[in-house]
């Protein structure tokens, strides 16, 4: 009689784990009904469920297969040998199947085993799911370069995230507790953790701080902001502590730089106006008599460095003056750059004797000392104004101040220093209305102009006049452009009075036109308008909107304004000569004198400034200089014009000496362009420019000529 099992089958077969046991050879003997179950939902017979892939008595395995119904299930199937019975006969058999042997008759008695399956799907799809949300936790922190740490209080146990440790140089695996964490936080950053760790602990609150960690070896240092909140368990007791760890090195280097360059000028690592004006807010805000002095520092002629040299020389000498400068200047005194070649200098504790003194120092140290640019020595001169904080009450009048003692020093030549007094300021009032009466006379039509004739030399003919701007309004002085025109420079009016002469030689140009008359007009210009940009298409777009040939139109520049700015010199040059107007240089020998201008700049004419022209019926070296200008001047294809022609003795003397031109009260006095314009105008007979009565024109900025 076969042997019962231990357990009843019925009982087996009413659990819901699925089990079935096999031969050694894998051929199944039973099954329960949980088995049966798990086949029909697989869609397969309890003899081909997935038990395979184990080892008797070995670790679970868990496979995956997929179900009728589209999913995927996940099975963790284990198999373990059963142990045998009294008599070697197994515990656990089927008393309908006893084993059989290949010859239908019953084999040997075999150790059943016993295949148990778990339905871990759920399992699986949860832990995956927390895989991928770990995964995705790990690479945010890695992206945004945060760590996580947990702290649980009770057993002082730390977990660092992987990200965390890596920002800090560990290995993801590095064991890590707090003690050496701690060790690793810059002492200087240390007490301020452990105050904010131990109230935010104390309080059960959250907490915030910033401090630098050393990586490992000492060598690199990062900087970390750290947030977290402290739990407490149901009776308020701290129970554990969540943060976050930002590496913020990039972050404050880049504000560091922005709040140094929001303070300093990059080109020389000096103060700049900024920083400079609210020390200076700072020091006069205070008042209390402090004695303290503003030095402002002007580079005599840097726009020739720029210009002949580049704007790379230009940068050096403005570096290597910033550190010569330092190194001589007072260890109180504060040195900054104002912009482009202006420096100011803040003298704490310093009057305003002393503050001079320090100026004309500087004066004769720079013009002794050559700045080795480029392995070449070149010299360069300061102009120095100094104000003492005593005479303003904020810092825009002690710039103010020293402004008008900078300008002083520069009208009295350069290389200087010139201490603020009250009377600059009485001049700068002075020219400040003067303004205001160029304004007024703009607006009201009280700004004329008069017209003075060019002489052609050898045949005695007009050739052309020069406009004279005239301020004739209701007070008793007329005054010229020598009075104002400084004045204007300074501010943005000269762009306006400026094209107020050329619209105005414009129309009379085209009335001229529709009374049969042909006239020539010649414009001079400030050096403000022309480094605009715009300037030279503004005034061949004039013309041709009032439909006058552009040869009929030409603009002066002075040598000295020529000189400040080749670049914007040539360019207008360029402009206005390719479309037809011409192109003169004014005062030539009055600044420089430097051939090396008209090689650069394709000029039309070249006046001669009177300084040469005066006495050059005397002999000695005006004739000779002259002599080389007309030399020049004929070689590069130009003309030439003498000022200042007021003795009828000069016009010889300059025809023999091929002088083409001539102007000067002995060849013809200004007269109101309205009163040139009438008589032009209402003549019988067209008006050229060959005949005695032919009027070409050049506007000037000068002052009248005698």
């Amino acid at each position: 009689m076969p042997a019962q099992p231990s357990v009843p089958a019925a009982v087996l077969d009413a659990i819901s784990t699925p089990l079935l046991t096999t031969s050694e050879q894998g051929v199944v003997h039973w099954c329960n009904e949980a088995a049966r179950h798990l086949g029909r939902l697989l869609g397969t017979d309890p003899d081909t469920l997935p038990f395979g892939a184990v080892t008797p008595d070995g670790p679970p395995v868990v496979v995956h297969r997929a179900a009728v119904d589209g999913t995927t299930r996940h099975l963790r199937v284990s198999c373990r040998r059963l142990p045998a019975g009294a008599g070697g006969e197994p515990t656990l058999t089927d008393p309908h199947q006893p084993p059989v042997g290949p010859d239908d008759r019953p084999g040997p008695p075999t150790t059943p085993l016993l295949y148990e399956f778990t339905d871990v799907t759920e399992q699986v799809g949860a832990e995956r799911r927390a895989d991928d949300y770990a995964w995705r936790l790990s690479h945010i922190e890695e992206l945004a370069r945060v760590g996580t740490w947990e702290w649980h209080l009770p057993t002082d146990q730390v977990v660092w995230s992987p990200t965390l440790k890596t920002m800090i140089g560990l290995a993801p695996e590095t064991h890590l507790d707090y003690r050496t964490y701690r060790s690793m936080i810059h002492r200087d950053d240390l007490a301020l953790v452990d105050a904010e760790l131990d109230r935010a602990i104390r309080e059960a609150t959250s907490f915030t701080f910033t401090h630098r960690m050393s990586l490992p070896g000492g060598l690199q240092t990062r900087i970390l902001r750290c947030y977290g909140e402290v739990f407490t368990d149901e009776a308020g007791r701290p129970l554990r502590m969540l943060g976050t760890a930002h590496d913020i090195t990039e972050f404050r280097q880049v504000q560091d730089e922005l709040a140094y360059l929001a303070a300093h000028d990059p080109l020389t690592g000096l103060p700049n106006r900024r920083a400079l004006t609210a020390r200076m807010s700072d020091l006069t805000a205070a008042g209390s008599g402090a004695t303290t002095a503003l030095l402002l520092l002007d580079i005599d002629n840097f726009k020739d460095i720029n210009d002949l040299r580049g704007h790379a020389v230009g940068d050096e000498v403005l570096r290597l003056l910033a550190r010569l400068l330092t190194e001589h200047l007072p260890a109180e005194a504060v040195l900054g750059r104002l912009g482009g070649d202006e420096f100011a200098v803040l003298l704490p504790d310093c009057d305003a004797d002393r503050a001079l003194a320090i100026g004309a120092g500087l004066c004769d140290l720079v013009a002794r000392t050559p700045l080795a640019v480029r392995g070449e020595p070149l010299r360069v001169t300061l102009s120095i104004g100094a104000a003492p904080l005593d005479t303003a009450d904020d810092d825009t009048l002690l710039l103010a101040h020293a402004d008008l003692a900078l300008y002083q020093a520069k009208g009295e030549g350069r290389n200087r220093a010139r201490l603020f007094a009250p009377e600059q300021q009485e001049v700068a009032a002075q020219r400040v209305h003067v303004v205001s009466r160029v304004r007024r006379a703009l607006e009201t039509g009280q700004l004329q102009l008069d017209a003075q004739p060019i002489i052609d030399l050898p045949d005695d003919r007009i050739h052309s006049y020069e406009l004279l701007m005239r301020v004739r309004d209701e007070q008793r002085r007329q005054i010229g452009p020598g009075e104002f025109l400084p004045a204007l420079e300074r501010g943005d009016m000269i762009y306006e009075l400026d094209r107020w002469v050329v619209e105005t030689a414009t129309q009379a140009l085209a009335s001229a036109r529709t009374a049969g008359a042909e006239l020539r007009f010649d414009v001079n210009i400030s050096s403000r308008s022309m480094e605009d940009p715009t300037f030279g298409d503004w005034v061949v777009a004039t013309l041709t909107g009032a439909g006058v040939p552009a040869t009929q139109l030409g603009l002066e520049i002075t040598e000295t304004t020529a000189i400040a700015n080749l670049d914007a010199a040539r360019h207008l040059a360029s402009t206005l000569t390719s479309a037809g107007c011409r192109f003169s240089l004014d005062d030539f020998g009055a600044g420089y004198g430097s051939f090396v201008y008209l090689k650069h700049l394709p000029f039309n004419t070249v006046k001669i400034a009177g300084e040469f022209v005066r006495q050059a019926d005397h002999g000695g070296s005006d004739p000779i200089l002259i002599d080389a200008v007309v030399r020049a001047a004929h070689g590069l294809g130009m003309r030439t014009v003498a000022e200042h022609i007021d003795r009828p003795e000069l016009v010889p003397v300059l025809r023999d000496l091929g002088v083409d031109r001539g102007q000067g009260y002995h060849l013809g006095r200004p007269e109101p362009l309205r009163t040139l314009m009438a008589r032009t105008t209402t003549t019988d007979r067209t008006i050229t420019t060959d005949g005695n009565d032919s009027a070409a024109a050049t506007v000037s900025c000068a002052a009248p000529q005698s």
